[in-house]
């Protein structure tokens, strides 16, 4: 069984002018294995940020069935798809959204806070990963005295603190220059490889999708 099942998954919104409800996702199917990193292109508007919203558990689809790790979630309560969330889901967003007033490995442990029995291990797991991006000298810092690049290194590690099953990162490199966003894509591959965590990533950079095991494209709603 795949870790991830989407089944005829559509969505819809309404529109605030015309009260017209206006389809976003049309019959999505996808099954993703664990461990497989997964690209999703687009333009602008197609619908791959509402897809990645209901792959983490953020929003529902109107209809379909979406099982990720042997569980249901297109019929969730609020409570169980939080808790689904907080132990299994990691999220890379192309902004950092790190708490300022914390240190580097102050947010970096931010996501256990949510768990009711934290791991005994968060904090050395912390440090090693800080470690590993080349952060170890930066774990006092506050995020203000960071570049955009060691920020979203920071992200990235917070992603990954409770061992989840499933990253989502939507555009994790758009904020940066080509550079540092090349050095980032090379950085979140190793990380998802060593981990063997499934990555889905959302992005407009059609290099950065080629270096993932699969490449989808979604357009007007539809996934080929």
């Amino acid at each position: 069984m795949p870790l991830i099942q989407l089944t005829n998954i559509t969505k819809s919104y309404v529109d605030p002018g015309s009260g017209a409800r206006v389809p976003v996702l049309r019959g999505i199917t996808l099954g993703i294995s664990a461990g497989e990193s997964v690209a999703i292109v687009g333009p602008s508007g197609c619908g791959k940020s509402t897809l990645l919203n209901i792959l983490g558990t953020l929003d529902s689809p109107d209809d379909g069935s979406f099982t990720f790790d042997d569980e249901d979630l297109a019929k969730g309560t609020p409570g169980q798809l939080a808790a689904i969330r907080s132990r299994k889901i990691g999220f890379i967003f192309q902004l950092h959204h790190l708490m300022p007033q914390c240190s580097v490995l102050e947010n970096v442990l931010l996501p256990t806070l949510s768990l009711k029995s934290p791991p005994a291990d968060a904090l050395p797991r912390a440090q090693s990963l800080l470690e590993q991006v080349g952060l170890k000298e930066r774990m006092t810092w506050k995020p203000a005295q960071l570049s955009g690049g060691e920020r979203q290194r920071v992200a990235f590690v917070r992603a990954l603190i409770n061992q989840p099953r499933l990253i989502l990162a939507d555009e994790p490199t758009g904020a940066l220059d080509e550079a540092n966003a090349a050095a980032l894509t090379d950085l979140l591959i190793a990380l998802q490889q060593s981990s063997g965590v499934t990555l889905v990533m959302v992005t407009h950079h059609r290099a950065q999708a080629d270096r993932m095991n699969r490449v989808m494209t979604i357009h007007e709603g539809v996934l080929s």
